[in-house]
């Protein structure tokens, strides 16, 4: 008799998503591929807390979609109810959050622990929360999953996580969605009113994200080039506690705001360079995109970034504005190396793809599978 598998997809109907909510999608997407190659599939039941999109899912004989709507505390109250009422075999979590009481096994997925190296970058509420509930959450599920080895680590470290309860598995990127042609680049530019050359950095503007001391980086690039036609554009929405003073200093500044999905693919592709100062990433969506773009990449060289680059971008000091402003000026001077990261950006990104996070996904499911089995048996 197949598994039976409850998955928390609630995250995957977000209507402008960041990246939990765009693992939480693609990774459910590829399980449900993937599932329907394997000699005996696992049955899935997803539980939406908003009614998905008709075909955001492949259909399945294997897959039940159930909507439980709720707009407040679904994970604990809702969902909870559901895992009782139907009693599944196992609970999949792609996020941080298991609800506090609900029967059997679980697996959920630790993104990022960025709250405990930086904890004044999140408002303190969200802090507690996201304290409390991993504490428990990684306690209580039988695997985790880790987007990459440097949270693996920080649960160990911080929550004394099993190293044998861990599973480090990348994400991937929807790599079909990050072609574009040069009409779309051109096109793109035009809708945002950007110059022909522009430094790019993708994602929400909050503190984490070290936006003030890359306006800071490239007030000094500027200085030091004399150049004032390139930009820099900062593609995300604002997030907590953004402020403009972090811009104070540099000139020819771009916000675009929230970017689609649509647009992404060209405005990676027509930048110089992503630069992705962040203080703290589980993973770093923008970088691996940035790769599948063949656009070069300057990172930090914190956290899990050194992981996903490798030796095919430039790693800087994210404390130091004088190091991300010499990236960047190697990469706007060096047409040879902007072309040679960018080609090495794209073979290694194509390491991180959703058929291995999902088949990977997958084993940690057969792995609980055996459990079970052995255990009726016994």
């Amino acid at each position: 008799m197949s598994l039976r598998i409850a998955i928390d997809a609630s995250r995957a109907t977000a209507t402008q998503p960041t990246g939990t909510e765009t693992y939480a999608l693609r990774l459910i997407q590829a399980l449900i591929h993937a599932n329907e190659g394997l000699a005996q599939p696992f049955r899935f039941c997803l539980y939406f807390r908003d009614q998905p999109a008709a075909g955001l899912f492949e259909p399945s004989e294997f897959v039940e979609q159930t909507t439980i709507p709720l707009p407040r505390m679904w994970t604990h109250l809702r969902l909870a109810a559901a895992l009782w009422r139907r009693r599944h075999d196992l609970l999949f979590v792609p996020a941080h959050t298991l609800p506090f009481a609900f029967p059997g096994r679980a697996i959920v997925t630790a993104h990022d622990l960025g709250y405990k190296h930086f904890p004044g970058a999140h408002p303190s509420m969200q802090r507690l929360y996201l304290d409390a509930t991993t504490r428990y959450s990684q306690a209580r599920a039988s695997i985790v999953l880790a987007d990459s080895h440097a949270t693996a680590a920080d649960l160990t470290r911080f929550y004394g996580t099993p190293r044998h309860k861990i599973r480090v598995i990348y994400p991937g990127v929807a790599a079909a969605r990050l072609a574009a042609s040069p009409d779309q680049v051109h096109a793109v530019r035009i809708k945002y009113q950007l110059p022909q050359r522009y430094f790019l950095f993708l994602g929400t503007l909050q503190p984490r994200k070290n936006i003030a001391r890359l306006a800071q980086a490239f007030a000094q690039w500027q200085a030091a080039t004399a150049n004032s036609e390139t930009a820099l554009v900062l593609a995300g929405g604002r997030g907590w506690l953004f402020d403009e003073a972090w811009l104070d200093g540099a000139s020819n500044l771009r916000q675009t705001g929230y970017i689609t999905e649509a647009d992404k693919a060209a405005l990676l592709a027509g930048a110089l360079a992503l630069v992705f100062p962040s203080l703290h990433e589980g993973f770093g969506f923008p970088v691996v995109e940035a790769m599948h773009c063949g656009t070069p990449v300057i990172a930090s060289s914190t956290s899990s970034l050194p992981e996903l680059v490798g030796d095919c971008g430039i790693l800087v000091d994210p404390l130091d504005a004088a190091d991300i402003a010499a990236a960047m000026r190697r990469i706007s001077e060096d047409e040879r190396l902007r072309s040679e990261l960018g080609a090495q950006g794209r073979a290694r990104a194509q390491r991180f793809n959703w058929k291995t996070a999902a088949l990977q996904t997958l084993d940690a499911f057969a792995e609980l599978d055996g459990d079970l089995r052995y255990n009726q048996l016994v």
